[in-house]
């Protein structure tokens, strides 16, 4: 963990940019492109970079076929040690998105955090694995077993939960609970074709809003970072944002381009609204047990 000390607390605002792409067709353009799009963000004033889901792969998870475990690397490994020297010619956070080749067997879905000096700082573990038509992760991810975690970057503290977890207001409150100003969410979600026409736009509907609700109820800003193009019959809607914690869209990046969105995070305006409506304050910690229950029966 890094501490840095922020002595001026009155102007504390940081811009974060997040790299929307396509799949650029093996594990090293991927690479390549994500540099790229990291070195152009830093050039537009970004400090905190953030990937989508599974950034140097495919959206492998279309199938189950053992093969696609030769796709996982160790973390850290040869891809985090890339990006930490471009982290430190830049000067940025660096939040990259992989496949982690635990042991053999055991893979994770895993989110490493790289400071602005360079230094490796950890990883995170994706906790929610789906199982649904075109995504199916439980045969390839291992549950994580890390927690919800917090890093006190040098451009604030920042947490990182990752795509199934957008649907759970735990894993958003916990990484608040432990300081999150930020949470980012690297993501892979899109639209199956039977459904698009029926559920497409609910679809799209409820992973936004139940999102900028998790900014409202927490008191911090979120940041969304979904691939776009077809991979098979996904079409990945896109639609990366940002919002703040009102739950209003600073910034959100069309549907089918690729696209750096950069947004500005006032982390000064943030602890001002968590005086004004003091959320954390008033939970009634004596009362949530339940919570742990996988069901409460009658």
């Amino acid at each position: 963990m890094s501490h840095h000390s922020n002595h001026d607390r009155s102007h504390r605002k940081v811009r974060i940019a997040l790299i929307q792409g396509r799949e650029q067709g093996s594990p090293a353009a991927d690479l390549d492109y994500t540099i790229a799009r990291i070195r152009e963000a830093a050039a537009s004033g970004a400090q905190v970079v953030c990937t989508q889901e599974l950034f140097n792969t495919p959206y492998f998870c279309r199938t189950q076929d053992t093969e696609l475990f030769d796709l996982a690397e160790p973390i850290p490994g040869a891809t985090t040690e890339a990006l930490e020297a471009v982290a430190k010619d830049l000067g940025v956070v660096i939040i990259a998105s992989l496949f982690e080749r635990r042991a053999a067997g055991v893979y994770h879905n895993t989110a490493a955090v790289i400071d602005a000096d360079g230094r490796y700082l950890g990883k995170y573990r994706k906790m929610h694995i789906p199982q649904d038509p075109g995504f199916e992760e439980k045969f390839y991810f291992t549950p994580g077993d890390l927690g919800y975690k917090v890093w006190d970057t040098k451009f604030g503290k920042i947490s990182v939960l990752i795509c199934w977890d957008q649907w759970y207001p735990e894993a958003a409150r916990l990484a608040a609970l432990a300081g999150a100003e930020i949470i980012f969410y690297p993501t892979a979600i899109g639209w199956l074709p039977e459904e698009k026409a029926e559920l497409g736009e609910a679809q799209h509907t409820a992973w936004e809003t139940v999102q900028r609700g998790h900014a409202v109820a927490n008191a911090c800003y979120v940041a969304a970072i979904n691939r776009t193009g077809t991979e098979g019959n996904t079409e990945f809607w896109g639609q990366s944002f940002v919002s703040d914690f009102y739950g209003q869209i600073v910034e959100r990046a069309p549907i089918a381009e690729e696209y750096i969105l950069l947004a500005d995070c006032d982390l000064k305006a943030l602890e001002d609204m968590r005086r004004i409506w003091p959320f954390f304050r008033d939970r009634r910690i004596d009362t949530y047990a339940d919570v742990t229950q996988r069901m409460i029966d009658a």
